[in-house]
Parts: structure tokens; sequence; C-alpha cells
């Protein structure tokens, strides 16, 4: 487990893919344990640990998980979240490239529980959420590599000469939100068989990463600002320069 930021009232850590964020029916250790027993043997902390879980990530995706270490920030980061306060920020290698470099993306979606899996409409329809998200590539054999005034450049090199990596903010909180619509969109998730890719990664995740998190801070009111490590595979750690 990585501490990417901890203080008295929260604590961020880097999920790896495969873990799961609270316990489910197939009884493995989740990460919030994970993270009460550090909590324990760092702080020599008799009796329980109080943790609260604030959000989640889909078993096969990785990066940043916010907790909270005390009732009053678990109570004002629920605030937050519901409110859109926490910025989140995520990355995506797809094998498809977008017809548009940047955009956003509006649809319905209806989560089919029995499958669980998402089904997107592009307009209003019974049992559906509207899901909203803002989309721009960064790197792509499609469009280059995204430089800081927006602009891409051609012919150099490429991180991936195959894989375009896109960067998601998402403005709604949707079961399976930026899957589905990047699937619906033709550019489905790296090993992402559930939404369309054609074969799965070898250790069974999806190419999704939490990769930042913004907010302000729930109890000091101090701008907290954190950025996930990259998982230890070698197409996210091409990635590193960007």
């Amino acid at each position: 487990m990585k501490v990417v930021y901890e203080d008295n009232h929260l604590i961020i850590v880097y999920k790896e893919s495969g873990e799961i964020v609270q316990g489910d029916k197939t009884g493995d250790c989740p990460l919030s344990e994970t993270v009460k027993q550090y909590i324990k043997e760092k702080y020599h902390k008799p009796g329980r640990v109080f943790l609260g879980v604030v959000h989640r990530l889909d078993r096969p995706v990785s990066g940043l998980v916010l907790f909270a270490r005390t009732s009053k920030a678990l109570a004002r980061l629920n605030a937050m979240f519901r409110d859109g306060k926490v910025h989140k920020t995520y990355w995506a290698l797809t094998l498809n490239a977008p017809r548009q470099a940047e955009g956003q993306l509006t649809h319905w979606l209806v989560r089919n529980e029995r499958q669980n899996k998402s089904y997107a409409y592009d307009h209003e329809v019974p049992g559906s959420k509207k899901a909203v998200l803002e989309y721009r590539v960064l790197t792509s054999p499609a469009f280059g590599v995204r430089r800081a005034d927006g602009s891409y450049s051609q012919g150099g090199s490429l991180p991936s000469p195959r894989y375009t990596l896109i960067e998601v903010r998402l403005l709604t909180g949707r079961h399976h939100q930026i899957r589905c619509q990047l699937a619906t969109m033709g550019c489905p998730i790296k090993g992402d068989l559930k939404y369309g890719a054609s074969r799965s990664n070898p250790d069974g995740s999806i190419s999704l990463l939490s990769h930042k998190m913004s907010f302000i801070h729930p109890v000091s009111h101090e701008e907290i600002s954190v950025v996930s490590p990259l998982p230890d595979d070698p197409l996210w750690q091409a990635m590193k320069e960007l």
C-alpha cells in the first residue's frame, strides 16, 4: 500500500488494480482494512480504528482513494462529494482515438444490476441518470502529444505508437460512467472486456487510473492537490513525462 497524503483527519492512498475498497461477497481483504491496520500500527492506537469510506473505485481500476480518519472529516467530505467540490481527473488508455481531441460527453445511463453494467442513451429514458464528463486527448497516434497551450506536436516520438491517452474530468458520478461513456464514443478502455475491449490485460486490470484529486481540506481549509503514482506496467510508465 502506498500512502500519497495523510494528516490527522484524512488519508489518501494508491489502490492497485484488483483490490477492493470495501468488503464484499468475495471475502477478500479490502483496502479499508489495510489502511486501518496501517494507522493502528503507525500511531500505536489501541482498540478499533475509525476509518470512513468516502468514495470507491471499481476493482480493476487503480489510483487515488480518499478515506476520512475522523467523523467530522467524513461528514464534511461526504457533503463535498455530493456538492461536486472534490475534483477528480482520470487517465484512460484506449486503442481508438476520439474524433475530436477534446469535448464534453452527455448521456443518460441505465444500470443493469444483474449484469453489473451500465448502458448509455443519448436521451432520457425510464430509470436513467444523467452523466456528464469532459475529456481531452493527451497523446495519440491520431493527434500527437498535447502541448501546454492546447496544440498538438506532430511528427515527434510518442509515448506509445499504438494507444491513446485520454484525460477525463467527471462532472457527475455514475456507475461505470467513464467506462461506459468512452466505450459509447468508440473508445473502450484497454482491457475492459465488459465495455468492448478486444482483449483483457494480463493482470486482469483495465487501463483506467484515478490520476489526480483536488479539494479544500474539510477541517484546515487548505488547498489539497495530489497526483497518483503510475502503475508499474511499461505502457503506463511510458506516460511519465506527460
